[in-house]
């Protein structure tokens, strides 16, 4: 990709009324624009950041044996009457409209209600258990206030994968296989080191559920980790009793500040039996179905992502999410042109992907827009050096560059160990 060709530009400026850190960093960097408090478009490198956080989560979620799926978002009012979360006074996100026709509309923040009427239609018989469906969707929720760039928005995009099952061993031992799922995911983002499995309220959810929060001075959570068995304790819930359920002493805990990444429910027979929702077992008797879901915030872990992964010149992505993996530039366009798009074919051509800097300004510019956008590597073409066979190459996360030749560059960077 080269960056005459893109749809991409890096400013100085960004909105006064912006008090995040990743929201400042990403919309200086070219990532997204804000539109108003918590809604954001992501720009075509964002997107591809946004994209890559995508195919991990894909992947864990098929591997547990996941269907991915779209729903609307359009709501009905009726189903949500069914389970009393229609309600403002029960759910306090709802943005809700009204059809020409008159009837009342709501636009969705969770999709437990519908996804139990949608299955009501192909299940009858055990035969049809247990079932995994996921899906990436857009949601809205009217937060009284959106203040943390895009780790709380009012629009936003997130995993919701629901397990529907015919018992509540079922339910659990999926609910278990899930837990290392959502670990496997945040390992491969790069949040793994400071990511924890959370005890916390449900919310308007279910009495209690179970979270993952990653440690950040940002977040806007508090909660108390037991470092040892890599578990915690939102705060919210956090007393003796639940310190005694969870087999942890008050001495081991430590209070640190989190911002969620995921969530996890465990509804039983509830749903099944207020919308009445039913299978048939092998005794041919009704039986309520068992449901559990499980949210990741995708664009909310972009924005934690750029929190965390960060230092004074900008940001430092993870390369499994990067939205490529070299910043290629030559120090002075047109003298050493041809050197740096044997480079950018070169690598192209090995499958590396590149953001090739081919513009005709500075290179003093180039090296900050390297910095701030932040991919993995940075490689420096100049025709005194290339002459000889040698390419500057520099990890985002070190100070010193070194020099290799053309053979060295394509194994340095085709090696995913690094």
């Amino acid at each position: 990709m080269r960056i005459s060709q893109m749809f991409l530009k890096t400013t100085k400026s960004v909105p006064s009324d912006e008090q995040s850190n990743n929201a400042r960093l990403l919309i200086r960097g070219g990532f997204i624009c804000k539109e108003m408090a918590g809604a954001y478009t992501f720009l075509p490198l964002g997107l591809r950041v946004i994209e890559n956080i995508k195919t991990v989560i894909r992947e864990e979620m098929n591997a547990i044996g996941s269907s991915e799926l779209l729903m609307t978002t359009l709501q009905p009012k009726e189903i949500w009457d069914i389970t009393g979360r229609w309600d403002d006074q029960v759910v306090d996100v709802w943005f809700k409209s009204q059809l020409k026709n008159g009837q009342q509309v709501g636009f969705g923040w969770s999709h437990e209600e519908p996804m139990m009427m949608m299955i009501s239609k192909y299940v009858q018989s055990y035969r049809d258990l247990p079932i995994s469906v996921y899906q990436f969707q857009t949601k809205l929720r009217n937060e009284l206030r959106a203040k943390s760039g895009i780790m709380r928005g009012r629009e936003f995009l997130m995993k919701d994968m629901y397990a529907f099952s015919r018992t509540q061993k079922e339910l659990d031992e999926f609910y278990e296989i899930t837990k290392q799922a959502y670990l496997r995911v945040y390992e491969r983002v790069g949040l793994g080191p400071y990511t924890y499995l959370t005890f916390a309220s449900g919310g308007a959810f279910t009495q209690f559920s179970q979270e993952y929060q990653t440690i950040t001075d940002s977040g806007e959570d508090v909660i108390y980790i037991d470092k040892d068995k890599k578990i915690a304790v939102n705060e919210e819930v956090y007393s003796e009793k639940v310190l005694t359920q969870l087999g942890l002493t008050k001495e081991k805990m430590t209070k640190v500040k989190a911002a969620e990444v995921g969530n996890i429910f465990n509804f039983g027979s509830i749903k099944g039996e207020q919308m009445g929702v039913y299978y048939s077992d092998e005794a041919s008797q009704r039986q309520p179905i068992f449901l559990s879901s499980y949210g990741i915030g995708v664009s909310r872990l972009m924005g934690v992502i750029a929190e965390i992964f960060n230092d004074e010149s900008g940001l430092m992505w993870p390369k499994q999410i990067a939205p490529a993996q070299v910043y290629l530039m030559a120090i002075k366009e047109g003298k050493d042109t041809k050197y740096t798009n044997e480079i950018y074919n070169i690598l192209t051509e090995a499958g590396i992907e590149v953001i090739y800097d081919d513009r005709d300004i500075r290179p003093g510019e180039k090296f900050a827009d390297a910095d701030l956008i932040g991919l993995p590597w940075r490689v420096v073409v100049s025709s005194e050096k290339a002459a000889i066979d040698q390419y500057e190459i520099k990890e985002r996360n070190e100070k010193k560059p070194l020099f290799v030749n053309k053979q060295g560059l394509v194994a340095k960077l085709s090696d995913r160990r690094n």
